[in-house]
């Protein structure tokens, strides 16, 4: 891709996953950023003059372009199909992040005003792209270890977020567990039932707000193996990001990353070693950038991205049915959603 024209890239949302995308786009030979574009005019300035890009506060300003060829919508969930939408109308390849909506109706919606046009989407699954993750799922697939039996993710985040973030942010099965519905679908194929359960174990917000702070959940696929989903919303020791695939002649894991691979041994402690990385824009930066590569991959090349539009919606469907699980106390099939 390299002797090609760079591919002209618009930007929507200046948060946390703007900024990351941002950086990506600018250390890529392969992409520009050309736009960014947030209500908040002043953040998106700033952004924009960080990389050398224009500021806008209007999308048809980055939709009008003739030299925007995809945009990324990092900008608040219930803009992601709005603002997806209307870029693929434009004509622009585009890459979504999670979740796509909070609500499946939204996201039918969108995919029907645009005749289809949602299945060139890429969504936010950067998890995928996680060197150890990729690594353990190539391997799965070549069949090292026999056929999966059973697989399990464990994803605890280092802190609860703050009161304003979990009043909107659709609860913990759609705004964190979302990712592992995915990574589970990324191993087991298409997921048939789920089984949740969880409460509130120490966060007094996310309590005010109906939602949960711990949970598992069992997902089980066509074939009858079952992936166990851990997640809290607090770990002391860091960002705990661990998978296993345990198969009929053995299993792979991978493990929490840490900055260095250097352990202490002496009379006190033996292979003591650093804390694991504290939060997911170091854990999943190498993630990130391989995300954004294949993004441009399947827009220069024309091809389906993976995760797809419909790799989305499944996993926004698993998260309702966890809800619904949860609240009722039974294993809930897929099929009964949406």
């Amino acid at each position: 891709m390299t002797n090609k024209p760079p591919l002209g890239i618009g930007l929507f949302g200046c948060g946390r996953i703007g900024w990351v995308h941002a950086a990506n786009v600018a250390a890529s030979p392969n992409a520009e950023l050309l736009w960014v574009c947030d209500p908040r005019i002043d953040a998106a300035r700033e952004l924009a003059e960080r990389y050398g890009a224009r500021a806008t506060d209007n999308p048809q300003d980055v939709l009008e372009d003739p030299r925007v060829h995809a945009t990324l919508v990092g900008s608040s969930t219930p803009t992601h199909m709005q603002l997806t939408a209307a870029s693929v109308l434009a004509g622009k390849r585009v890459l979504c992040e999670k979740p796509l909506d909070l609500d499946l109706a939204v996201i039918d919606e969108a995919h029907a005003s645009t005749a289809g046009g949602l299945s060139q989407v890429m969504v936010g699954f950067n998890r995928r792209f996680d060197p150890s993750f990729a690594e353990v799922h190539r391997r799965v697939q070549s069949g090292e270890i026999g056929e999966l039996e059973q697989l399990t993710i464990v994803s605890r985040d280092p802190a609860p977020p703050p009161a304003d973030y979990l009043a909107v942010s659709g609860g913990l099965f759609r705004d964190m567990t979302i990712h592992d519905f995915d990574m589970a679908r990324f191993f087991l194929g298409d997921i048939v039932s789920v089984f949740a359960t969880g409460g509130v174990l120490f966060s007094d917000d996310a309590s005010s707000v109906g939602d949960i702070d711990t949970a598992s959940v069992i997902v089980t696929n066509t074939a009858g193996v079952q992936c166990q989903i851990i997640n809290s919303r607090r770990c002391s020791y860091g960002y705990d990001q661990r998978i296993e695939a345990f198969g009929s002649r053995g299993a792979l894991r991978a493990e929490n990353q840490r900055d260095t691979t250097v352990s202490l041994y002496t009379e006190t402690v033996t292979a003591a070693k650093s804390p694991v990385q504290s939060f997911f824009l170091e854990r999943y930066s190498a993630a990130f950038r391989g995300e954004l590569a294949h993004f441009l991959s399947v827009v220069r090349d024309g091809a389906l991205p993976e995760p797809s539009f419909a790799d989305g919606r499944a996993a926004l469907v698993c998260a309702l049915a966890a809800q619904l699980s949860l609240s009722q106390g039974r294993v809930v099939r897929t099929d009964e959603i949406g």
